[in-house]
């Protein structure tokens, strides 16, 4: 058995990837998608042809609208070869704006169920600022599932917890980057890897947390650097992977365990934490990492989708 078929044992495996051909092969139950992957993928020779079909189709529309319109194309695509579920993210430039969050997740829906997908397959994708979580507590209250990303600390995920998402995405490789720099020099890879690694420490206390008081909210790593991390979180709910690790995966027959078992998480004595606005925004504000690592991931993929903006803008001329 190949390390990603015995992953597939332990953990739900899901695609991180727009290039919805690359996906069968792997045989992923859902997938997800960004602002960043999408906007590879319709720059590709394989699926510019579908970014410029989509965009005609919407000939005379708003932007904002088209845009929405290819994101849901290529879930749509993503769908015909996953057999769960598909992320889809709301634009980044709105992550501190509740009402328009809510807006557009609504659409997003709307055009999945125009195309006679049921919303119990998309996930809409919203980063985890405290604007992001109150949009998707009220999604969630209207049977509408939410994936809440860019999540780096622990108050992101009691806060998420406490709104009742569906599911979180906390991003392993970032974090372990931002470690990894901070210690310069000092940086022992051998040491901080696996178990230690700082991006697999975190995911590990948000999950066994979750699991000691029964929050339902499923935690699905995310952002990873390497296969190393991927096992040394075998058991989580989910793990979503790219391309490039699924295929390392599935070369390797390096044989591991389980590393995070719900029984064992349930008698852990851990503390029960909440978290209002006031307390939610100062713990952010405590935690370096978390607070640099949110804003530096809105940024990008604002800047990711002010260039899909242009390329569909292009196409309308």
């Amino acid at each position: 058995m190949n390390q990603l078929d015995r992953l597939k044992t332990f953990t739900t495996v899901v695609a991180d990837t727009g290039n919805f051909r690359q996906l069968a092969q792997f045989a992923p139950q859902d997938a997800t998608t960004n602002p960043s992957l999408i906007l590879k993928a319709v720059q590709q020779p394989d699926y510019a042809p579908l970014l410029a079909e989509t965009v005609a189709t919407m000939k005379g529309r708003p932007l904002d609208e088209v845009v929405d319109a290819v994101l849901v194309r290529f879930g749509r695509e993503i769908l015909q070869v996953v057999p769960g579920r598909v992320s889809t993210e709301v634009d980044a430039r709105l992550s501190f704006d509740t009402a328009a969050t809510l807006v557009r997740a609504r659409r997003i829906v709307g055009l999945y169920e125009a195309a006679g997908i049921a919303r119990e397959r998309v996930l809409i994708k919203i980063a985890a600022t405290w604007e992001g979580i109150q949009a998707a507590a009220e999604l969630q209250r209207e049977g509408i599932r939410c994936n809440l990303t860019l999540l780096f600390s622990f108050a992101q995920a009691v806060a998420c917890g406490d709104a009742r998402v569906q599911l979180i995405s906390p991003f392993v490789g970032r974090i372990y980057d931002w470690a990894k720099k901070s210690a310069g020099a000092a940086w022992d890879e051998a040491a901080m890897a696996g178990a230690n690694d700082p991006g697999v420490k975190s995911v590990k206390a948000i999950w066994q947390h979750y699991k000691r008081h029964g929050i339902a909210t499923e935690v699905m790593g995310a952002s990873f650097r390497n296969a190393g991390q991927i096992v040394a979180l075998a058991g989580c709910d989910l793990l979503t992977i790219s391309p490039e690790l699924l295929a390392a995966l599935q070369a390797s027959d390096a044989p591991f365990e389980r590393a995070l078992d719900a029984g064992a998480a349930s008698a852990l004595d851990l503390p029960v934490v909440h978290h209002d606005e006031r307390s939610f925004r100062w713990a952010l504000n405590e935690d370096a990492m978390a607070t640099e690592k949110l804003a530096e991931g809105i940024r990008a993929f604002a800047a990711d989708a002010v260039k899909l903006d242009r390329l569909i803008q292009d196409l309308q001329r």
